[in-house]
């Protein structure tokens, strides 16, 4: 992530806090499942408060991953992906960089067993004198 702008970084940093909470994630499952809920409607499916809903949704929707829009004195939430979706490339580079990792240890790993066996057959394929 040293390489993206500082304002990405902080981005996936936002989401990943945001996410950090099982009653945001939650309530994410809920609005994708859902298209879209008010705040109370979500609050009668959860064992929380429409209250803690709210601040659960204000959370979410500064991370980008919410976004709530006024229908007459009802706001209803609806998921936001393209956060999540940064979030999930972050997360697929950082992958790829590991798998990266791990296949140059095997690599590593496979020619070191290659030069042992050959050590212990010789050479030439043929096994030392005993």
């Amino acid at each position: 992530m040293s390489d993206e702008p500082r304002d990405a970084v902080e981005a996936v940093d936002t989401v990943l806090v945001a996410l950090a909470d099982p009653m945001r994630r939650r309530l994410l499952e809920l609005l994708a499942a859902q298209g879209e809920a008010s705040a109370t409607t979500l609050a009668q499916q959860l064992p929380v408060s429409r209250q803690a809903v709210v601040k659960h949704l204000a959370v979410l929707d500064a991370a980008g991953l919410v976004a709530g829009g006024r229908i007459g004195r009802e706001v209803r939430y609806a998921v936001r992906p393209a956060a999540l979706d940064a979030t999930a490339r972050w997360m697929a580079s950082l992958a790829a960089d590991w798998d990266r990792r791990l296949a140059h240890i095997k690599h590593i790993a496979e020619a070191a067993e290659r030069d042992a066996q050959a050590d212990r057959t010789g050479r030439d394929g043929s096994r030392p004198p005993a």
